[in-house]
């Protein structure tokens, strides 16, 4: 089948299905006519499990590690069913503030937000995660591609510290200008690209889950 015929059988948007294949849940074969994926019943299956599974609320990792066998279906719904009956008492106290809020009436410029942040801080000690708390995981997300641009960016850095030192040292030996000057664009233009990637990357990790929640 072709990712069409897949769409329309699953439900599931192209754009998804190929986000479930970068994220490694999904792998059809290549045909080795044309390189076009060709997906199996298997496949669809593959991915009618994801799409279950994503409508419940359940984590890509936790999908990934039930597909490897690491984690069965009775206690991934144990797992998360412990997460959803903590998200629901953080919503009810949530809830109960804002329904006090409405009660009282006040205007935004009578309303004492310091104080409110106060009490909503003193709930967060007591172990309530408010909306803000949620995007911790999407935060963990944006750490992998922060570093690794920051060791690249480092290295070429080091690269052109390193060679503006070995010219420095050695006038003599230094190469022609021409040359010395496309040593010294190559990292440079490395740390441009990175940049580039890194921006894109973090603009993906930012839309894709709640793409990804909003078209199921």
């Amino acid at each position: 089948m072709r990712i069409n015929e897949v769409e329309r059988l699953v439900g599931v948007t192209k754009k998804n299905i190929r986000f479930y294949e970068a994220e490694g849940l999904l792998a059809p074969r290549r045909s080795s006519e044309n390189g076009y994926r060709d997906y199996a019943e298997a496949d669809v299956e593959t991915l009618r499990q994801i799409k279950l599974l994503r409508k419940l609320g359940v984590p890509i990792e936790e999908i990934r590690r039930l597909q490897s066998g690491r984690l069965t279906v009775a206690d991934a719904m144990h797992r998360h069913q412990v997460a959803i009956d903590r998200d629901v008492e953080n919503l009810t106290k949530a809830r109960a503030v804002c329904g006090r809020l409405a009660e009282e009436g006040a205007t935004l410029d009578e309303l004492d937000a310091a104080a409110e942040l106060d009490r909503l801080e003193k709930m967060e000690q007591e172990g309530t995660t408010f909306m803000d708390g949620q995007k911790h995981d999407v935060r963990r997300r944006y750490a992998a591609p922060l570093i690794c641009a920051a060791v690249m960016a480092v290295l070429m850095l080091g690269v052109i510290w390193l060679v503006a030192w070995a010219v420095k040292t050695d006038p003599a030996g230094a190469p022609p200008l021409p040359v010395l000057g496309l040593i010294l664009a190559i990292p440079a233009v490395v740390i441009v690209g990175v940049a580039i990637a890194l921006a894109q990357r973090l603009r993906e990790i930012g839309r894709r889950e709640e793409d990804d929640a909003r078209r199921f």
